[in-house]
């Protein structure tokens, strides 16, 4: 039997995708910054989500709205913790880093016709900002961006 180091990675983390409007926090701002507080989530499904996110899991970084591609992926340096721009409520936020922006940005549309990703959250729940995705299909993002995923597990 093989296993292949992804394979055996992805046993030790989770994988996720969160969206963001790329007008008001791009991939670019991310990665110049090196660093983002994950806050104003207030949806009670990506609540859980954020709150499931460990430390080292990978995520993908989605432009939406104007541009609806995935672009980046991204680390989870801080598990969740009080969102300090909730005035009310209990809301979550996590810490992320830029781990490498993907060699071609992966669009809605190539998602939708991938027979691959006909079941991932972004296209059946399309308004949730932090969903999970199968490392099967965070794999699959990262093959249709020419990206390797050795990259993704390698850092910045």
């Amino acid at each position: 039997m093989t296993i292949h180091v992804s394979e055996f990675i992805f046993h030790f983390v989770q994988c996720w995708l969160v969206k963001q409007e790329p007008e008001d926090y791009s991939w670019t701002t991310f990665a110049k910054e090196g660093r983002a507080v994950w806050t104003g989530v207030r949806n009670f499904a990506a609540r859980i989500h954020l709150r499931a996110m460990k430390q080292g899991d990978l995520v993908l970084f989605y432009h939406s709205v104007s541009e609806k591609q995935v672009v980046g992926i991204a680390r989870v340096v801080t598990e969740a913790y009080p969102d300090p721009t909730a005035t009310e409520g209990d809301w979550s936020c996590v810490d992320l880093e830029p781990v490498k922006p993907l060699t071609k940005p992966v669009t809605l549309g190539a998602i939708k016709s991938d027979k691959t990703l006909k079941d991932i959250p972004l296209i059946r729940q399309s308004r949730l900002s932090v969903m999970p995705v199968t490392p099967a299909e965070f794999e699959r993002v990262l093959k249709l961006g020419n990206t390797t995923t050795r990259a993704a597990l390698s850092s910045k």
